[in-house]
């Protein structure tokens, strides 16, 4: 399993990113080799990806999501990862989004994209076109979700809390 940490400062306030990031099935218009995204209810996805010219498909669930502060997910079906999306508010008109992914990367091709270090340079990538993609809207989102989703207790136990 690989761990991939990467951010970025985008100009728009913590909000509008904030809502702009619950808009999934606008992800295609910045991530770098996502095809389609369906969002099936309030927690659950289905991705149509392309990895070396490979179409794949994966389920996935939001594990825990709070307005203005994190999106978290882990996949159900496909290549087992998992991780968590944070915007944090640097001042009124700055936000820092950061992606934090635990992957585990299925089959050859994906065992060396991981190696070389293309996945963190696909995520950075992906980064900066988001910071491009609602800077040229001048901060303004396509769409909001402002639900909450609690983290499920562990193992049982827990109250939820991070």
């Amino acid at each position: 399993m690989s761990t991939i940490t990467k951010s970025v400062d985008v100009e728009a306030d913590v909000t509008s990113v904030y809502n702009q990031w619950t808009q999934f099935t606008e992800f295609p218009r910045f991530m770098e080799g996502v095809d389609r995204i369906e969002q099936l209810d309030d927690t659950h996805t289905r991705w149509t990806v392309s990895i070396a010219g490979v179409s794949r498909g994966f389920d996935a669930t939001i594990t825990e999501q709070h307005p203005d502060q994190r999106v978290a997910w882990r996949s159900d079906t496909g290549p087992e990862h998992a991780g968590v999306v944070t915007v944090h508010r640097l001042d009124d008109a700055h936000t820092r989004v950061t992606v934090q992914m635990d992957i585990d990367p299925e089959g050859f091709v994906e065992n060396v994209a991981d190696k070389l270090g293309i996945l963190d340079r696909r995520v950075q990538g992906d980064l900066d076109r988001f910071k491009t993609y609602i800077e040229q809207r001048d901060g303004a989102e396509t769409g909001a979700w402002r639900g909450d989703v609690d983290r499920p207790a562990q193992n049982g136990s827990g109250n939820g809390q991070v």
